[in-house]
């Protein structure tokens, strides 16, 4: 569990038809590796080292849904975007539990 500073999301509180609500980003943070041995469809893969000098890939007018392998990244990365201004919310369980969930992995 992670302080109320960041905001979170239960990846079982995700619709499963449609885990990534219109209108949101999925934001993947983490590395190459990790990524390309599975990940979710139509995430936008920015590994965690590499987003304060790839932050202006994100739009800004959308809600970010942050993911990493477990939550610890993610929520690390969460925060900064929320105090940066950003709309963001950490996936927590991250893709661990959206896996276990059923939701799609590519």
């Amino acid at each position: 569990m992670f302080p109320p500073s960041v905001p979170s999301v239960q990846v079982t509180d995700l619709d499963p038809a449609q885990p990534v609500p219109p209108g949101s980003v999925l934001v993947d943070v983490r590395e190459q590796d990790e990524w390309d041995a599975g990940h979710a469809p139509d995430a936008v893969h920015i590994p965690l080292g590499e987003l304060p000098d790839r932050v202006d890939e994100l739009p800004d007018d959308r809600r970010l849904l942050v993911v990493c392998h477990a939550g610890g990244r993610s929520a690390r990365a969460t925060a900064w975007l929320v105090q940066g201004g950003r709309d963001a919310v950490n996936v927590d369980g991250g893709m661990v539990d959206w896996s276990r969930a059923g939701l799609p992995v590519v």
